[in-house]
């Protein structure tokens, strides 16, 4: 029967029962994502590779790796079928966030020497989220208006990262910032489809959706805070 019911439609005890199954596998995704990063970030030889992506075209390569494996994980978590196959696919995707991880935040670790900058930028990325969620849970207002936005948005921020390979220019701190208000975007409209557009078995592909746009948020607020 789960299939077929809306959560805007269910009853309160569903919609609490859904939002505290979606919200408990996001913290548990968030905590899988920290525990894989500390052991890849352990690894010298991946640390040293993964790092050595991040120069010129390689860039590009490690970036279009990430998005092929990141439509993978989204089929198989939109699967209706096996639950087993979303959650492989959400553990895909979280390995493939920490791996893309590894250079940004070794480099933030070596610069800071005690990881001060990454609990700076995880308590603003936790503060911004938390708001984020409260808008729309605590009023009635319509953020599917955003779709479009964000198609067009991601579209240009990605003709924007591909440029700046090529044409050799830095992503400044204006860039930064349009990407931390994009992510912010990202969250309210993947937080109003999770109380309006999903059916109560969906848990993980809102969890995944959750994760894709705070992971946005807290890379591009740790970028800004190393700029």
């Amino acid at each position: 029967m789960e299939n077929s019911i809306i959560v805007a439609d269910a009853d309160q005890s569903a919609q609490a029962t859904f939002y505290k199954k979606t919200y408990g596998h996001l913290a548990l995704g968030v905590l899988l994502f920290v525990v894989i990063e500390a052991l890849f970030l352990q690894i010298t030889p991946l640390v040293e590779f993964l790092l050595s992506l991040t120069q010129g075209y390689l860039w590009l390569a490690l970036l279009g790796g990430f998005m092929g494996i990141t439509y993978v994980a989204q089929k198989m978590v939109s699967d209706k079928v096996s639950k087993t196959k979303q959650y492989s696919g959400f553990l895909l995707y979280i390995i493939a966030q920490a791996l893309i991880f590894v250079p940004i935040l070794y480099i933030a670790i070596v610069y800071t020497e005690d990881g001060s900058l990454l609990t700076q930028a995880a308590m603003i990325t936790g503060g911004l989220f938390l708001g984020l969620s409260m808008i729309v849970f605590g009023t009635s207002a319509n953020f599917s208006f955003l779709k479009s936005i964000l198609t067009i948005g991601f579209f240009i921020a990605l003709a924007t990262i591909v440029g700046g390979m090529i044409f050799g220019f830095e992503l400044g701190l204006w860039f930064s910032v349009a990407m931390i208000v994009l992510a912010s975007a990202s969250i309210l409209y993947e937080t109003y489809k999770i109380k309006n557009n999903y059916y109560l078995d969906e848990y993980v592909p809102a969890a995944l959706s959750l994760f894709a746009s705070l992971m946005l948020l807290f890379w591009y607020v740790l970028r800004l805070l190393m700029s």
